[in-house]
């Protein structure tokens, strides 16, 4: 973190903007030349001075008591996930680090093979949404969920992995904000900054929706994804954290669906045979009903 950056006052910024005034319960007279609240807005309903809440935005005042941020939290209507993201970011400004060597991610054998064991799809990402390790059937349920690919990387530049989510702005939005939610403070490391500067400059809509400064903990929730030989399948996804930023992922289906009977199809479609290569799974025929 530059001795110039300013993540706490670009956080209380963007997210002022997107507030309404009507959201306040201020009345709007004549037109408004700025999105979402005036600065002068925020710091009446959070009982401080407009003074001071400007020299907070601008990062001249990097030392905000926890009632002075709450009572911001409350005013920008920040969730309890948004509010401890404000919080961490006050409590990381003290802190002066130099830049540090990217930093290499692996998985620990143990969890490289559990998920090669799972009957489900699963893999491992780490804090950068790097894929660390993937099984069998993850890859056949996304070619791009292979080690060394990128998660944000393909679903923001690449089509084939988009054409997979018919929610495809949600799951965007969503993406978007697990990983600043991920990273938390921790945006010293070059692996950050290179991803997000590249993704930034290729990716209009990535440039959008990360200067909303949306922060989400990407919690296990349904997806659908329309896959090109099984059609759609709601796949329920769960996320549990395995040491050192690193998260294992699993889909599975609830049981007795359609759902389950497709990913069963492509199970047996992603077994070895000895007329076809392991790494190249069969066509999947489902039955019609």
């Amino acid at each position: 973190m530059s001795e110039r950056s300013n993540p706490l006052g670009d956080y209380v910024r963007a997210r002022r903007e997107l507030v309404t005034p009507e959201q306040a319960g201020i009345p709007v007279l004549g037109v408004r030349r700025v999105p979402g609240l005036r600065r002068e807005e925020v710091a009446m309903l959070a009982g401080i001075s407009a003074d001071y809440y400007l020299r907070l935005e601008q990062g001249r005042d990097r030392n905000p008591s926890v009632q002075v941020l709450e009572s911001l939290a409350r005013v920008l209507r920040l969730d309890d996930a948004a509010t401890a993201y404000l919080l961490s970011l006050a409590a990381a400004e003290p802190r002066r680090r130099r830049r540090r060597r990217p930093r290499k991610e692996s998985v620990p054998p143990g969890v490289a093979q559990l998920v090669t064991t799972l009957a489900l799809p699963a893999y491992v990402e780490g804090r950068y949404l790097d894929v660390l390790a993937a099984n069998a059937l993850a890859t056949a349920l996304s070619p791009r969920l292979v080690p060394g690919a990128n998660r944000l990387r393909d679903a923001f530049l690449d089509p084939a992995e988009q054409a997979l989510y018919p929610e495809w702005e949600s799951a965007g939005a969503g993406m978007v904000a697990g990983f600043r939610a991920s990273v938390g403070t921790d945006t010293d490391d070059p692996r950050f900054i290179e991803l997000v500067g590249e993704l930034s400059l290729a990716s209009p809509r990535f440039s959008r929706l990360w200067a909303r400064h949306d922060v989400n903990a990407c919690e296990g929730e349904p997806k659908r994804i329309d896959h090109p030989q099984l059609g759609v399948l709601r796949l329920n996804r769960e996320r549990l954290g395995v040491g050192g930023g690193r998260t294992l992922v699993i889909y599975h289906p609830d049981p007795g669906s359609d759902d389950a009977e497709k990913l069963t199809l492509l199970a047996a479609a992603t077994q070895p045979s000895q007329d076809r290569e392991p790494s190249r799974p069969s066509p999947v025929t489902v039955p019609r009903r």
